[in-house]
């Protein structure tokens, strides 16, 4: 039976920053992949029925898996919501992704709730893999880095 995974996290970030690391293909590639990977967006369509595909990389072993999905809703610095499937026939079904921002008094609650992951993957290793990419997420979207001269 697919699980659900959810997730919490308060940035010290505005809701717009946090809402567009999740839609700007060069900073998904910063934060998502979970340690001992890497990213790479091969299509990335943000708007509401608009279509993404990513794959990660293992970086010690070389090997890949794709997976990508459907804009099913965009509310600037407040919601998103899409679906993820992988390319993998191993790994069958489709995942629906429920991401919810919400300014709070000192930056951005985050809300992540994963929906149909399929049991060949172990839950605790969603939780692991998330906590990373959470953690990377934070140290792209806090620092406050003005433009230097020029």
């Amino acid at each position: 039976m697919p699980h659900t995974i959810r997730l919490h996290r308060i940035l010290q970030a505005t809701p717009d920053r946090v809402y567009r690391a999740f839609i700007d293909p060069d900073a998904m590639c910063k934060w998502l992949p979970p340690n001992g990977f890497t990213g790479k967006v091969h299509h990335m369509d943000a708007r509401v029925g608009g279509t993404y595909r990513m794959s990660f990389t293992n970086f010690s072993t070389g090997s890949s898996h794709a997976f990508g999905g459907t804009f099913h809703e965009l509310v600037p610095g407040k919601r998103i919501r899409y679906s993820d499937q992988f390319e993998d026939p191993n790994l069958p079904g489709e995942l629906d992704v429920t991401v919810v921002i919400e300014a709070v008094s000192c930056g951005t609650q985050l809300r992540v709730t994963q929906e149909g992951v399929p049991d060949m993957i172990p839950e605790e290793a969603c939780y692991l893999g998330w906590q990373e990419s959470l953690a990377l997420l934070a140290k792209l979207v806090e620092p406050e880095i003005p433009d230097g001269p020029g």
